[in-house]
């Protein structure tokens, strides 16, 4: 599989990621990880290093940690495994019950909150380090000199070589950075042709949707790699399947198809090769567990879409034409 560099990082990764979210059995918090969750975990895990896939992501509360513990059965049969990959997790988010005093799901960037979600991540991975750690969602009381010394900490240590966050805007990223002494190397964000407003608000800036914040261009100007969350919508860019049904993603899903059966690759190729297209070398996060899926969807690493292959995609997402 081609590779990209994360950020302005000599991290050489795959341009496809692994999302370990769906790895660990049930979301239970009751429920403790079981034997037949670590066989699914290791057969997931070895389909997307064999087909080239070495950036694996993670957060803590996947699974309320199980993902994590699943993740780290791999290590028993491949101990050599850790320093040929890539690990990124991510925290912030607190659920509900968590903590006795958090009565409703919430959002904590406090120095406290990050060093201990760090340290509760290496222990589930088993592993002395992250490789990357992402800021989950944006934390309205952030304190960026909290962040910053946390960030400060963490690396001096040696247990997170890089950081980044997830789902932040371009005025939020200023905001860090204006105190970070660390470089922010990546911001995984929700994007699929049924879900491109990353892409759209530049092209619909000063007509009748005012948004112009400009994250994309941001991110790009500032080397942070994009990570695209939840390229498939859930199956719906392929299936064309919504609630409520959705004109856009019947149009995405007949499109998909037909261009599928013209290159002869699985419709999921085309999903992320559409995302693979784009300049901003965005890369795409996939989280299906089933072997078959994983391999699907990496063919879209041999797949090159011409310019009006990609507008056809964009426009029938769009649900209009160009303005």
């Amino acid at each position: 599989m081609k590779t990209i560099h994360l950020g302005n990082t000599p991290l050489e990764v795959s341009r496809i990621a692994y999302g370990c979210m769906g790895l660990g059995g049930s979301w239970e918090r009751a429920e403790s990880l079981n034997e037949q969750a670590k066989r699914d975990a290791v057969k997931a895990i070895r389909t997307a290093l064999d087909e080239g896939i070495n950036f694996f992501d993670h957060a803590d509360i996947y699974r309320w940690g199980k993902s994590e513990e699943a993740f780290a059965a791999i290590w028993a049969e491949a101990p050599q495994l850790r320093e040929k990959i890539v690990v990124q997790s991510k925290c912030g988010i607190v659920m509900q019950g968590a903590r006795p005093e958090s009565t409703v799901g919430q959002f904590d960037f406090s120095y406290e909150h990050i060093t201990r979600s760090v340290e509760g991540s290496l222990k589930r991975l088993q592993t002395d380090y992250l490789d990357v750690l992402l800021l989950h969602r944006p934390d309205p009381l952030v304190e960026p000199e909290e962040v910053a010394r946390a960030f400060d900490d963490l690396h001096s240590s040696g247990k997170v070589r890089y950081f980044g966050v997830s789902n932040h805007t371009a005025g939020q990223l200023r905001l860090l950075k204006k105190h970070l002494n660390q470089p922010l190397v990546a911001n995984q964000l929700e994007l699929s042709l049924l879900h491109l407003h990353l892409f759209d608000e530049g092209v619909v800036f000063n007509q009748e949707a005012m948004h112009g914040e400009g994250t994309l261009e941001y991110c790009r100007q500032h080397h942070i790699t994009i990570q695209a969350w939840a390229p498939f919508k859930k199956g719906a860019v392929i299936t064309g399947v919504t609630e409520p049904p959705s004109l856009a993603a019947r149009d995405v899903a007949c499109l998909i198809t037909e261009l599928a059966q013209a290159k002869g690759v699985n419709k999921e190729a085309i999903a992320l090769a559409w995302l693979l297209k784009h300049p901003a070398q965005i890369q795409p996060i996939i989280g299906t567990t089933k072997p078959e899926r994983i391999k699907a969807a990496c063919e879209a690493d041999q797949v090159e879409l011409t310019r009006d292959e990609w507008y056809r995609l964009f426009i029938a997402g769009r649900g209009e034409r160009m303005p």
